[in-house]
């Protein structure tokens, strides 16, 4: 996975993450009894990731060299059990490092 060079790209792939945890939530209902487990950070995870999104949608996101975004300390603990953490951590870097803007 490569961090994303256009605004667009970085849109989408945050659109992945929030249906990739509407996903993780239904497996969840579906299957309350082996993936409990994950239930206590989903809230959380969804949150965040939306807010990233509402904030991208209202113009006001910003890239953030020094800080993490919050789903991170969800991503850190929990990695293993969420099946696309990559991406999360994607997001994450580019939220750090921008966009892969060739030149």
């Amino acid at each position: 996975m490569r961090r994303p060079s256009t605004a667009d790209e970085y849109v989408e792939m945050v659109r992945q993450a929030i249906y990739e945890v509407e996903e993780l939530r239904a497996c969840i209902d579906y299957d309350n009894e082996s993936l409990s487990h994950l239930a206590p950070f989903v809230n959380d995870l969804e949150r965040h990731v939306n807010k990233v999104y509402d904030d991208m949608k209202l113009g006001v996101y910003t890239f953030q060299p020094n800080a993490d975004l919050p789903f991170m300390e969800i991503v850190n603990r929990w990695g293993d059990a969420i099946p696309f953490y990559q991406l999360l951590k994607m997001i994450n870097q580019t939220h750090r490092e921008g966009l892969d803007v060739k030149e």
